[in-house]
């Protein structure tokens, strides 16, 4: 219960001739007569006007949201008094969430309901709970606002972003995956499977031509395969200090958890089974493999909480784990940010397994403020010596890279807002070639 704006005026102006009652006592009698006649008129107000309980209020919102995206929600109001009600309402989100077009305000005449729609914007994974409704409301004489804060309390789940998945989905279904950024693949032809024979189309391989077929229908033929399915894929995810990193606001742990929900969808999707490991300087969370796309919420059950570790990563620990879980033939992509070439030797040194058959792959998160650095025009003394010490840095990233390349294991350096489409794209190049 709050005063007015009127209220507080109307006492304020009451109270002036008491403080004249030096000069005119009569006034001051008078005065002091009205504020005891507005003291009572204020109870009254409260007497005669609704309470906060006469309106109900139901929280309509999905019990998983993804993180950095705007997840849609409502609030329906009943107004269960005799009293049309505009009533300004908040909701709180909690800590891990920000609510976007709010407050707001909503007039109801008496016993009616409206609906709120506002957006709820999470910036971090895990799990949350909703708390909290704010209401106010002025009384029936307009001398008091109505205040409550209305437990609603909602448990809610903050996912990764999945609603990339459904417009990865979308896309693929308009033929419009170029729009994101990933090369349509023509997967046909290079499995090891005979499916059918063809017609001879432009860019089929010279060595798919079954020439007795070409030689009967006097027409190029050409043997099309099935596409190998049923192939492991592994995915490590650096849980380290150093994904706290951030890049538009997004951390880097974010966009590697993100990119590989992305990739297990896709790859579930073509027929493969899909594990994922996590790690910092321990196992933060092992998935054991799933198969088809329904598996993809398995994935997401187990990581969304996951956060990045106040430590630094072990590659050693997590790549001598996986041996230990992961015996079959697999490709291995670790999604990894390094600050030097310190760094890169030791993955260089752990992630090629030679007595196990796997295809490692190392994704690597380019520093980009490291690299803006290191590409400026520097001005002073002071920005010349960063923008070298820059450059130095990443010739070194560069020529470890490089010695990663020739261990065998296939690497992608990438900008993090990329890493979704190379990784893709790098993906279903691999699984276009039969090198699985």
């Amino acid at each position: 219960m709050i005063p007015s704006r009127a209220f507080i005026a109307i006492s304020a102006v009451l109270c002036v001739p008491l403080l004249l009652a030096g000069v005119s006592q009569n006034l001051a009698d008078i005065a002091l007569v009205a504020n005891m006649i507005l003291a009572i008129v204020a109870c009254v107000d409260l007497l005669i006007s609704p309470s906060p309980h006469d309106i109900e209020i139901e929280r309509a919102i999905s019990d998983v949201l993804s993180v950095g995206t705007s997840n849609p929600a409502s609030l329906v109001l009943h107004n269960k008094s005799n009293q049309t009600l505009t009533i300004a309402v908040h909701d709180d989100a909690g800590p891990l969430c920000k609510t976007e077009r709010m407050p707001q305000s909503v007039t109801l005449a008496p016993w009616t309901h409206d609906r709120i729609s506002y957006s709820i914007l999470p910036h971090q994974r895990g799990a949350s709970q909703l708390a909290s409704v704010h209401l106010r409301f002025l009384t029936r004489l307009r001398l008091w606002h109505r205040h409550q804060e209305r437990p609603i309390p909602k448990p809610i789940q903050v996912y990764p972003d999945i609603r990339a998945v459904y417009r990865y989905e979308l896309m693929a279904q308009q033929n419009r995956l170029a729009e994101i950024g990933v090369r349509n693949v023509r997967m046909p032809g290079q499995g090891r499977e005979f499916e059918r024979l063809r017609e001879f189309r432009y860019g089929d391989e010279v060595r798919h031509i079954d020439w007795k077929a070409t030689a009967r229908q006097r027409t190029l033929i050409c043997r099309e395969f099935n596409v190998e399915r049923n192939q492991n894929i592994v995915i490590m995810v650096d849980c380290g200090r150093f994904m706290r990193n951030e890049a538009d606001g997004i951390s880097y742990l974010d966009r590697a958890l993100n990119s590989a929900i992305m990739l297990s969808y896709i790859a579930l999707g073509q027929g493969d089974n899909v594990a994922l490991l996590a790690f910092s300087n321990r196992i933060e969370r092992f998935v054991r493999p799933v198969r088809g796309k329904p598996g993809i919420q398995s994935i997401l059950r187990s990581t969304y909480d996951i956060q990045a570790s106040v430590h630094a990563s072990d590659y050693s620990l997590a790549v001598e784990y996986l041996t230990m879980v992961q015996r079959k033939r697999a490709l291995v992509i670790m999604i990894t940010f390094v600050t030097d070439e310190l760094q890169l030797r030791v993955i260089g040194e752990s992630l090629p397994v030679r007595s196990l058959p796997y295809l490692p792959m190392c994704v690597l998160l380019q520093d980009v403020g490291l690299r803006a650095m290191a590409d400026r025009v520097p001005e002073t003394d002071l920005e010349a010596y960063q923008t070298a010490a820059a450059a130095q840095i990443l010739t070194g990233q560069s020529h470890e890279a490089a010695s990663l390349r020739e261990e065998g294991v296939l690497l992608i350096d990438t900008p993090p807002d990329l890493l979704t489409e190379r990784l893709i794209n790098e993906y279903l190049a691999i699984k276009s070639r039969g090198i699985m």
